[in-house]
């Protein structure tokens, strides 16, 4: 089965064309310094433990034992059965670390989801049209705990036959929304796959020109499903101009997106602006943004991008410090923040390296003010030495350790 792209092109990259390729990755990150020196992890490891052979045993005691351990197992069993059947979607009995209660009440969510005493985690986890939920149990399984946001990518296609990347909320997002997952909707103004003629502009869409086919169908069925969700419209705009149109054209077309689904009685969309947060394009940003009235959340996209594009080694608190500062002083000194893309390239040449990035995150985290949602890239991007996805055991086990961190396990309700 061939991987759904991460932007919801379900054809392999070779066959997708250049402009259907997400730009922002191709773009030039900041250089570093010095990194933070990697101090190696001791492994548990040696030989198996040496289980000395029992004696033998009287046939009287060896029936005694097989009837007590056949009545412990039929209790077993009955409990098991008296709790009723075990979804094979729900990951069954799986050794996830369990969601905090509120202390109190006073870590309850706020109405747009914003979590007071930490931050949620989150992910892109890689998927085929059919496997959402399964990958995410798997990605789950890896980390030892739950997700709290699961980040997934749509086009303004027109949803016909099988195809689903132009509809919000499949029936496997919604089925991950059921196993207690907020989930995160990337909405682009594209047709991935389609014909140039197909494509949306973002004065079209501003003019109302997608409302009945695309906006209104869409709007209904976010409506329909209730619960909350965050809404991104055209993430990293400052990469789409002037190919999608002017950055007043993006402002008019987000901020006629929001009043349509005002005008149609939807109520449970987070809107959530996210933009590369890459300082190069700092005027572009300030001009692309929709005002507070419209954003609910402020998002940014900051990785440790090394050879993939070039560049120096960042450490985690250098790919995100000076855009969380930038943000607060020139768009909003209060709105909640997100890292809605953040991860980091591996380094063959320092086995370790990798996994010493993931370990500095929660320190990091709780410095950077208002930030309420991480959300780890565990996939490729396009080009040589672009994968971003977590690389070996030694940074799952970084990235488990770092996600167990109270701060970022915060309950949903």
């Amino acid at each position: 089965m061939r991987l759904l792209h991460p932007s919801g092109d379900d054809r392999p990259d070779d066959d997708r064309p250049d402009d259907d390729r997400r730009a922002h990755r191709r773009r030039r990150p900041l250089r570093s310094r010095a990194p933070y020196p990697f101090r190696a992890r001791r492994r548990a490891g040696g030989d198996p433990p040496y289980r000395p052979r029992l004696p033998d045993r009287p046939r009287h005691v060896l029936l005694a034992v097989a009837t007590v351990l056949c009545a412990v197992l039929t209790a077993v069993l009955l409990l098991r059965d008296a709790s009723g059947p075990q979804d094979a979607g729900s990951g069954g009995d799986r050794d996830l670390r369990p969601r905090p209660s509120a202390p109190g009440g006073e870590c309850v969510p706020t109405a747009l989801l914003e979590p007071p005493c930490g931050a949620w985690f989150g992910a892109f986890v890689p998927h085929g049209k059919d496997d959402l939920a399964r990958k995410v149990r798997a990605y789950e399984d890896r980390i030892g705990r739950k997700l709290d946001i699961v980040y997934t990518y749509h086009d303004m296609s027109l949803v016909r036959g099988a195809r689903l990347e132009g509809q919000l909320l499949t029936a496997e997002e919604q089925r991950v929304a059921a196993d207690e997952h907020l989930l995160l909707l990337s909405w682009e103004s594209k047709w991935w796959g389609g014909t140039k003629a197909q494509q949306p502009t973002w004065k079209q869409i501003a003019d109302g020109g997608l409302d009945a086919s695309v906006i209104d169908v869409q709007a209904r069925r976010v409506k329909q499903f209730g619960k909350k969700v965050f809404l991104s419209f055209d993430l990293e705009m400052d990469t789409r101009t002037p190919a999608s149109g002017t950055p007043e054209d993006y402002v008019r077309a987000y901020r006629h997106l929001h009043d349509r689904f005002r005008q149609l009685g939807v109520t449970n969309v987070v809107w959530t602006w996210i933009t590369t947060g890459y300082l190069e394009h700092a005027g572009l940003m300030k001009r692309m943004y929709p005002g507070d009235a419209y954003v609910d959340w402020i998002a940014y996209n900051q990785y440790n991008y090394y050879r993939c594009h070039k560049a120096g080694w960042l450490t985690f608190a250098q790919t995100q410090r000076a855009t969380h500062d930038w943000i607060r002083e020139n768009i909003s000194d209060d709105k909640p923040l997100m890292l809605s893309e953040f991860g980091t390239a591996n380094d063959p040449q320092r086995p370790g390296r990798q996994a010493e990035w993931y370990a500095r995150v929660p320190a990091v985290l709780k410095g950077l003010t208002g930030v309420r949602a991480a959300l780890q890239w565990n996939y490729r991007d396009p080009g040589p030495h672009c994968d971003l996805a977590v690389a070996d055991d030694e940074a799952w086990e970084s990235l488990r350790e770092a996600v167990s961190d109270p701060y970022l396990n915060q309950p949903l309700g």
